[in-house]
């Protein structure tokens, strides 16, 4: 229940994020300089079309960075687009991704916490008055690893206590595996989005030596274009690796919580049904 629940929400995230990234990736039919509009319909020749094109594009964004009260949903689309959207895309992917497992996993473990304390001590009680099916109960209609623990060896209270206590161990690792599941993948968009940022970086000097190649000159109005995309990229790429790693660390406190948590409650489990038998019920 818990899981479909955080899958649920998980959607609506994931959709509401990709509605946004798809309005970023949009180019307006404004946004480009009329300067340089003018010059592609008049056909001009291809060897000094690069340069006219960089040369209206530097003055372009030199004229909008000096535009006052840009807004910051403006300046990110336009570093979005500066930044070449197909590599920005693929950054963007992976911050989309990480971000869907990392809000899963924060719903799925928030859900699993309960009050241990109190869970423990009720099922003690019942326990020691004779009231097994009380306890079972407590513990099926409680959320969480810690109840699950618990209704696991209550299962087996009739048995020897060594079996008992191999049981819990083994339920725990189960659930243990459950709190850490989507965790590598995670793992995975932290260590892909600043890769990413560095191929964009090395398709920026690849794109700047192509264009002075074809020039024939080199010109920092024909570099500037190039790596500006390195540059925008590798930044991109960084911040998204460490929002990430933000995420993934308190998602790491929240599984080392219920962990301890598990641990207490096995233990303190083992205690009472060693009670229970030693009064002979």
């Amino acid at each position: 229940m818990l899981r479909r629940l955080s899958l649920r929400l998980l959607l609506v995230f994931v959709g509401a994020v990709l509605m946004t990234f798809t309005a970023l990736a949009q180019v307006p039919e404004d946004s480009l300089p009329d300067a340089m509009e003018d010059e592609v319909a008049e056909n001009t020749p291809a060897d000094d079309m690069d340069s006219i094109l960089a040369a209206d594009m530097a003055e372009f964004e030199q004229q909008t960075e000096e535009a006052p009260n840009e807004g910051f949903y403006k300046a990110l689309k336009r570093k979005f687009i500066e930044g070449n959207v197909g590599f920005m895309s693929l950054v963007a992917l992976a911050l989309i991704l990480g971000l869907a497992f990392c809000i899963e996993r924060i719903i799925y473990l928030t859900l699993a916490e309960v009050n241990s304390k109190k869970l423990l001590e009720d099922i003690d009680a019942k326990v020691m008055a004779g009231d097994i099916d009380g306890a079972k109960g407590i513990a099926r209609e409680t959320r969480g690893p810690v109840a699950s623990i618990c209704y696991q060896g209550l299962m087996r209270i009739h048995e020897d206590v060594d079996a008992i206590e191999r049981s819990v161990t083994a339920y725990g690792q189960v659930q243990l595996a459950n709190l850490e599941k989507g965790c590598s993948w995670i793992t995975l968009f932290i260590a892909i989005a600043p890769s990413l940022g560095f191929l964009g970086t090395v398709v920026g000097m690849v794109m700047a030596f192509d264009q002075i190649q074809q020039a024939g000159d080199i010109s920092p109005t024909i570099v500037a274009s190039g790596m500006k995309v390195a540059l925008i990229t590798t930044i991109f790429g960084i911040i998204v690796a460490l929002i990430l790693q933000v995420f993934y660390n308190y998602i790491l406190n929240k599984i080392e919580l219920l962990t301890t948590q598990m641990e207490d409650g096995a233990i303190s489990l083992i205690d009472t049904i060693v009670n229970y038998k030693k009064t002979g019920k």
